[in-house]
């Protein structure tokens, strides 16, 4: 006798097996929603420069006040009269230690130092949103009888690109040349 509320083996497996396919289709729907989480147009700065100069005294240069405080000196940004602040050159050479540098116009934390080898920092600008951070990241590396310096700047604000790129060669790379020759 054939009751109808009672499923057959065959039926409750096909039902089941309609079930779940229907539940793996579902994240399918999801996952086009978390594509529009990833940024595919975000900026990045990446440069290349050397030195004629020791790893260790590139790592100092980037990593002592005083003399960072040089290089600021021969900054772009002061050749040009750009007014920066009145925050004097400060840079803390230890992983979590703040730095002011640019007369208080860029701010950040270091978040590694390897000693002649690497710098990342927590990197900003004075006048970004609350709370923005960028990382820039510093390799160094012997060649020949110098440094080369590898530079990766990522996180910070759209549209800034251009700007960014230029001020790191008018004010970090250049006038680091001049400081180290």
């Amino acid at each position: 006798m054939y009751d109808p509320a009672v499923l057959t083996r065959r039926e409750a497996i096909v039902g089941s097996t309609l079930t779940l396919g229907g539940l793996v289709l579902m994240p399918l729907k999801v996952s086009s929603a978390v594509d529009e989480e990833i940024s595919h147009s975000g900026e990045a700065i990446h440069q290349i420069v050397v030195f004629k100069a020791p790893r260790k005294r590139v790592y100092e240069a980037l990593t002592n006040s005083a003399q960072f405080d040089q290089v600021i000196k021969l900054s772009g940004a002061v050749k040009s009269g750009m007014a920066l602040g009145n925050e004097p050159t400060q840079i803390n050479p230890t992983p979590g230690g703040r730095f002011t540098i640019f007369g208080g116009h860029i701010i950040g934390r270091q978040i590694e130092l390897a000693p002649y080898d690497r710098i990342v920092q927590a990197w900003r600008v004075v006048d970004w949103d609350s709370g923005i951070y960028s990382i820039a990241k510093f390799a160094l590396a012997e060649q020949d009888a110098g440094t080369k310096l590898v530079f990766d700047h990522t996180g910070f604000p759209q549209g800034q690109a251009q700007h960014l790129a230029d001020g790191w060669r008018a004010n970090y790379w250049e006038p680091l040349a001049k400081l180290l020759a």
